[in-house]
């Protein structure tokens, strides 16, 4: 059925006009029958997320900071409790509406601000795609020299800044991820659950052999351990960096929990996957950084540092596979599901998800990502202050959908373009909502590149945010007529 079709077919289930411009099978609603996100699918995001190879590089970055092994557990611990009660509002929105992050955002931003929403979101996703890409490709490199030897050779040019082999390595892992993309967020929930056995197992495996290898005892801090009142202001800035690490996910954590069955699999695929995943990651975090330094009093990068140590071909190559079986897991879930929704919010006529997913992913190609993230501007002050305003948009929305509305949602009205609809404010967007991102995305970005805010800035995104949410509420309109109003009459079926 095309888009027009549907349309046609929804507007009169609805007894409303939906609008071809804000509806099509992906970004309708989806029925609360037949949902499949179980609280297991939930728990085995947080099994791949939380153990990225980023993740373990800025954990073990604490270490290097000064901190011992308690005390990284400590700043883990503090932001996993932030992040299990951000992410568990988050995502009883999509629970309760059915709808991706770009709909969900038109509730505060309106039917067509939320464009400027979703495409920041998204254009975060898409540069970091390619990204985590690239870093994966460095992976399989590591691995085809290790099985063949010989291939060393094709590693030694430069072709627009990669080698054949680094071509070959980056294309391919391009096309794998592009086809399981292509068959919808069923075929990622599938993937998500077969990938996150195996990375704790492979992660908790080197874990236990740096300790083998270190004597079975580790050193519990570097030679620089902090003290006092430095100690603990590190201790929770990591805890509010950790956090910062998850503000892309928090906003768009509903284009997961609109397929979940219920708040309680969120509820309890959060726990798991948060607070107790990450208290595992931290005591792997400890081992391993803590085993390496005892061996030769150097602190490692990330576990692909380790993996590349490993003497046994075959386990080298096991570790490499698991790592690459990991990259991919968390780019399509992190990196590449904003940016789809994103394109097909923008173009619901032309392009659904499959199609949205080729050119998101062609865009991660054509930006040539691994000079992006050899290049410290482009990270620090392209992707650092688009992230910086990620802050203010959760705001801004958690504040209009908890604090104002008090969950009430009428979700028939987000496809609707008539003018006396819920969200459709002014010609589309809601002034009050630009109004409120202006000073928090300010401070935002202030804190973020002011040398003299440094102290500040693991701190920015619980500022920006706070201050949106306040702005936002102090001048949101109050006499607005709150309907809560399901989605059931045009929802579609959750495994589209």
């Amino acid at each position: 059925m095309g888009v027009d079709a549907l349309c046609d077919a929804a507007s009169a289930a609805a007894g409303r006009t939906i609008s071809p411009t804000l509806y099509n099978i992906d970004l309708a609603p989806t029925k609360r029958e037949g949902r499949r996100w179980t609280s297991y699918s939930i728990f085995t995001l947080w099994a791949n997320d939380v153990h990225s190879l980023g993740n373990y590089a800025f954990a073990i970055g604490l270490f290097a900071l000064g901190l011992g092994g308690w005390q990284i557990l400590l700043a883990l611990g503090v932001g996993a409790v932030l992040l299990f009660a951000l992410l568990s509002l988050s995502g009883f929105m999509g629970v309760k509406t059915g709808v991706p992050f770009p709909v969900m955002s038109r509730i505060s931003f309106g039917i067509r601000g939320a464009q400027i929403a979703s495409l920041l979101r998204g254009a975060v996703a898409v540069a970091w795609f390619g990204i985590q890409t690239y870093l994966a490709s460095v992976v399989l490199r590591v691995m085809l020299v290790a099985m063949a030897p010989s291939l060393r050779d094709l590693d030694a040019n430069s072709i627009l800044g990669l080698s054949t082999l680094g071509w070959a390595s980056f294309v391919f892992l391009w096309i794998v991820q592009l086809v399981i993309v292509s068959f919808g967020m069923e075929m990622i929930r599938k993937y998500e659950a077969f990938a996150g056995p195996i990375i704790l197992v492979t992660m908790a495996a080197i874990a236990v052999w740096i300790f083998v290898e270190a004597g079975g005892s580790i050193a519990w801090a570097a030679d620089n351990a902090l003290e006092g009142a430095e100690m603990w202001r590190t201790i929770f800035a990591g805890g509010a960096l950790w956090v910062a690490i998850y503000g892309t996910f928090v906003l768009n954590f509903c284009d997961f929990t609109r397929s979940a069955v219920s708040k309680q699999a969120v509820v309890r695929g959060n726990f798991w996957g948060i607070p107790i995943n990450m208290l595992l990651f931290g005591a792997i975090v400890v081992v391993m950084a803590g085993g390496q330094f005892k061996i030769n009093g150097t602190i490692i990068e990330s576990p692909s540092d380790i993996v590349q140590t490993i003497p046994n071909t075959l386990f080298l190559v096991l570790a490499c596979l698991a790592l690459l079986i990991l990259t991919i897991a968390v780019n399509l879930m992190a990196n590449f599901v904003a940016p789809v929704y994103a394109l097909t919010n923008l173009f619901p006529k032309h392009l659904d998800f499959r199609k949205a997913a080729w050119v998101s992913g062609t865009i991660g190609l054509i930006i040539l990502p691994w000079n992006l993230y050899n290049n410290p501007l482009v990270i620090v002050y392209f992707l650092g202050g688009l992230g910086a305003l990620l802050g203010p948009l959760f705001g801004v929305v958690m504040a209009d959908y908890w604090l104002l509305r008090r969950g009430k949602v009428n979700v028939i009205e987000l496809y609707t373009e008539d003018r006396a609809g819920a969200y459709y404010y002014k010609k589309g967007f809601n002034p009050r909502a630009m109004i409120a991102m202006v000073p928090a995305a300010s401070i935002a970005l202030l804190i973020a590149f002011v040398p003299a805010l440094e102290a500040a800035a693991p701190f920015a995104w619980f500022v920006a945010a706070g201050i949106a949410a306040a702005v936002y509420y102090v001048i949101s309109d109050r006499s607005l007529l709150l309907d809560d109003v399901d989605g059931e009459a045009i929802a579609v079926a959750s495994t589209h």
